[in-house]
């Protein structure tokens, strides 16, 4: 889908579902008490015994503390704040972050005239297309978005791991570092610290494109395998592989801010959900609700529309609907053994 394509469908399953919203309301607490949940708002007061909190993952931008070091005359952005080039001062910019939205503001900052660095630590590789299909219908087709959160090793890893590099347009089939390279971005190990006036870049850079490369053939080995075993073959386009990810021999260690060449930091380092009007004692200590499956440990009380909730595309908008579902039938169940 493209843009009015995708507002489209979302416009119409409001309307579809027809769900009895009140919007311009914010909640500003909520508590426990004798049989469920008080919840403030600024209109009203509201009383339940369910609850289920889907207030999103990406409320806030995550920025690193030191960032309060930086010097005065570097604007500090993050995505929430950024909307477009016109409003970075003419100068350098430096991307922190190379995810899917450090990517697409590296390529686009870069395009508008500005030298980007871009400080690159653990990331995603993956093409937009591959052998003729959408590469998340290729997962989905494979079963990789499928995939629950019982069945992986490590639940909280795969919880946290960064968006893949994906844009969405068709004009660019693979958004990657080497694509950036070839605009003459500038590419850097991750953000480590500031020392006085200049920042320090880790010297990890080859290790975490060498894991990304890794990964990325990885994947697309799993797809051609799928395809011969299911006979799939037939009008696909043939199998390939990209190119490994190039980084200078000898990436710049650190960058002195005091030159005058850098305007702007971008924060394109995540972000986290802001449960600051929870006052139920369900968060652990970096400020996430733990919860199993989207069970949260407190009576009656539920989360959708985290990543990996339940599914791999939990992460995506197609895949919170079986989470919902899920959760609406738990729900129900303990609502039809409190009638009976």
């Amino acid at each position: 889908m493209d843009m009015s394509q995708a507002t489209s469908y979302l416009t119409s399953y409001a309307k579809a579902i027809d769900a009895p919203i009140q919007d311009e309301t914010r909640v500003i607490s909520v508590d426990r008490t004798l049989g469920g949940y008080v919840v403030t708002t600024t209109h009203d007061i509201w009383r339940c015994v369910k609850l289920v909190i889907a207030s999103g993952a990406c409320n806030l931008a995550s920025v690193p503390k030191f960032a309060d070091a930086f010097p005065n005359n570097i604007t500090q952005l993050t995505p929430l704040d950024y909307k477009s080039p016109d409003q970075l001062e003419n100068g350098g910019v430096l991307v922190v972050g190379a995810s899917a939205t450090g990517v697409q503001l590296a390529r686009e900052i870069q395009v508008s005239g500005r030298q980007v660095t871009l400080a690159a630590g653990e990331h995603v590789r993956m093409p937009r297309t591959y052998r003729g299909h959408d590469i998340q219908w290729w997962m989905e087709q494979t079963g990789i978005l499928n995939v629950g959160y019982t069945e992986v090793d490590d639940i909280t890893r795969a919880r946290k791991l960064p968006s893949m590099q994906l844009v969405g347009s068709n004009d660019t089939p693979i958004l990657d570092i080497n694509a950036l390279l070839t605009l003459s971005v500038e590419v850097t190990g991750r953000v480590a610290g500031l020392h006085g006036r200049r920042v320090q870049f880790s010297g990890s850079l080859a290790n975490v494109c060498s894991l990304a490369d890794l990964k990325i053939n990885r994947l697309l080995v799993g797809i051609d395998q799928w395809i011969l075993d299911n006979g799939r073959g037939t009008g696909c386009q043939p199998h390939h592989r990209f190119e490994p990810t190039t980084i200078d021999d000898a990436p710049r260690l650190d960058l002195d801010l005091s030159k005058g060449e850098v305007k702007t930091v971008i924060w394109a380092t995540g972000f986290r959900p802001d449960y600051s009007w929870l006052k139920v004692p369900v968060l652990d200590r970096k400020g996430r609700i733990k919860h199993d499956g989207g069970i949260v440990n407190a009576p009656g009380m539920y989360v959708l529309g985290l990543p990996f909730l339940r599914k791999r595309k939990s992460t995506l908008i197609d895949g919170v609907g079986e989470d919902a579902e899920f959760v609406a039938n738990h729900l129900g169940a303990g609502l039809h053994s409190m009638v009976a």
